[in-house]
């Protein structure tokens, strides 16, 4: 079997369910950048974090903090923390007292 062809079916098990593999998440830069966005939401903004090097467990934890103390909504998802409004202000001041270098982007 080559890797273009792999094996989906075996007479002996069946249908053979191969592993999917997780696509590694872009490097960054070392700057968080903080975006508003509205596009494809109904005209509701918000507040698009990326750049953050963290896993899963820790991207969550960050994300729960931040809801908490701007008195909103959001979710964190395939490595970047949607917060619901324009809070970008805020963000940006809540994330530099962690110690990380914040920049706005975007309009």
């Amino acid at each position: 079997m080559s890797k273009d062809n792999p094996l989906v079916y075996s007479t002996d098990s069946g249908r053979i369910t191969q592993p999917e593999s997780e696509a590694p998440r872009p490097k960054g830069d070392g700057i968080v950048r903080i975006q508003r966005q509205t596009s494809g939401r109904k005209g509701k903004g918000v507040c698009i974090i990326t750049g953050l090097d963290l896993d899963d467990g820790e991207l969550n934890k960050l994300a729960a903090e931040l809801k908490k103390k701007c008195g909103c909504g959001g979710a964190a998802k395939e490595g970047l923390i949607e917060i619901q409004g324009d809070k970008r202000d805020e963000l940006k001041s809540l994330l530099e007292a962690k110690g990380l270098k914040v920049k706005l982007a975007g309009g």
